[in-house]
């Protein structure tokens, strides 16, 4: 949520200069997706699988922190000696390499004292410093864009720590003081735990974990590896101004990445809580039905407000050109939801591997339409990658579901929904933009069928609530 709070600010031209300089900043941070993932390399994951398992915990605390402080340490070396090589590599100024450094460092650093709070049943505490991570770097943010600059004038004492033209360092800047606060407030774990190595037991995690490292790769790439390849594909004196339209409409789609995100976060459980219930899989095919009307409502109202939606949140004009890929998103996200919602055949069938699988085969996918599509329509390839990529791991998916474990999805009924909602996107997108008689009308429309079709099942949910 962070990013798309600061989406706003970030965009506004009073704050970064230039498209370009927000396409920097966007860059960086699709960077740092990646890199969270390696530095973690599937260890937090097999913390929690050999925690559980193992009676002799302390073992497992102390195998897993050692593992991870040596390796973090070992990076944080080898891209400090090597920064000026990474900058060049990356086209990015070393001032902000310097800074992601660190930063990288300190979030690797609270993987296992995160995963320890987890692991005993400890969430007050886990969301309180989480929130004020958030709350420190969000008002840094505000404070350092904002603020500092009129107070400098009345200041002294600010005036000399206010410097002109540095607004992306302090983006960064406010993003490490937020995370050397939480190292801070997560430290005394470090103090109380064994440092216990156990060479068998951190060869058995790490066999464990490694599936879960390329799964996490795999998904990076799907995620944010399309700023990457667009600032090495397109000519270097209008890459970073086409990453940072495209990141800023990018974020429109976030509506239905909240969407996904919480149902996935509610409904796994439940995947999992009823799998061995009387008819679990009826359960698992209405789910699913619902999922699809809700995510096909965000995706149509999203697409008819759109303009609206980027007055509101997109600070600037000059961003506004990459709008063009907002449904493309959408659609994308809603098809990641959907796969998802797929995925509980392997997963209460223990056949994980076949989640590493998919992902693997959607980042592959995904870098063969950016290399292909990036050279001859820009980001708008980029998106229709994303889009691609989605679909054929939803449609695989279900492919293999229908094989292990077949569950009785209402495809005509899903179909339908998606088709109409799609078209009727598309038709006031691109066909009826900006007239919002037609665009209300469409959704309305919509929303009336909706309710038609499902009135028996709401009516009945409405009377066990």
């Amino acid at each position: 949520m962070l990013s798309f709070l600061l989406v706003r600010l970030h965009t506004d031209e009073s704050v970064l200069k230039s498209v370009a300089d927000y396409g920097d900043v966007s860059l960086i941070y699709s960077y740092f997706v990646l890199f969270n993932v390696i530095l973690a390399y599937g260890m937090e994951t097999a913390f929690f699988r050999f925690f559980h398992k193992d009676d002799d915990k302390s073992t497992v605390i102390g195998t897993s922190s050692i593992s991870l402080i040596a390796t973090s340490v070992l990076f944080f070396i080898f891209a400090l000696v090597f920064q000026n090589q990474i900058a060049s590599f990356i086209d990015i100024k070393v001032e902000y390499i310097n800074l992601v450094i660190w930063i990288l460092l300190l979030d690797a650093l609270v993987i296992i004292p995160f995963a320890w709070l987890r692991a005993n049943a400890r969430p007050i505490k886990y969301a309180i410093i989480k929130i004020l991570n958030v709350a420190i770097n969000l008002g840094l943010n505000l404070f350092l864009l904002l603020w500092l600059k009129d107070l400098a004038t009345e200041s002294s004492l600010l005036n000399s720590i206010y410097k002109p033209d540095f607004e992306i360092n302090y983006i960064f800047i406010a993003n490490l003081v937020a995370s050397a606060v939480t190292l801070l407030l997560m430290s005394p774990f470090y103090f109380k735990i064994k440092y216990i190595f156990n060479t068998q037991l951190w060869k058995q995690m790490m066999r464990y974990a490694f599936p879960v490292l390329i799964a996490g790769v795999a998904f990076s790439i799907n995620e944010t590896f399309d700023r990457i390849l667009l600032d090495k594909l397109l000519p270097e004196n209008i890459a970073k101004t086409e990453i940072g339209m495209y990141s800023a409409c990018y974020k429109l789609g976030m509506f239905m990445t909240l969407f996904v995100t919480a149902f996935k976060l509610g409904v796994e459980p439940f995947f999992f809580s009823h799998a061995n219930s009387e008819n679990p899989k009826k359960n698992y095919a209405k789910i699913l039905d619902y999922f699809v009307i809700f995510g096909c409502i965000i995706l149509l109202g999203v697409v008819v407000f759109a303009d609206v939606l980027k007055v509101i949140l997109i600070g600037d004009e000059a961003y506004w050109q990459a709008m063009v890929i907002v449904p493309i998103i959408l659609l994308a996200n809603l098809c990641l939801g959907i796969y998802h919602n797929l995925s509980v055949w392997y997963k209460v069938t223990d056949r994980t591997k076949f989640g590493a699988y998919i992902s693997v085969f959607g980042a592959l996918l995904t870098l063969a339409l950016n290399f292909w599509l990036i050279p001859i329509i820009s980001y708008v390839g980029s998106a229709i990658a994303t889009l691609s990529a989605y679909t054929c791991m939803m449609l695989v998916s279900y492919y293999y579901g229908k094989k292990y474990y077949p569950i009785p999805y209402n495809l005509k009924k899903i179909s339908w929904y998606l088709i109409l909602s799609v078209g009727l996107s598309a038709i006031t997108f691109y066909g009826f933009r900006g007239n919002y008689l037609v665009g209300i009308s469409a959704l309305i429309v919509f929303l009336a069928l909706v309710f038609q079709l499902e009135k028996n099942d709401l009516k009945k949910l409405l009377k066990r609530s």
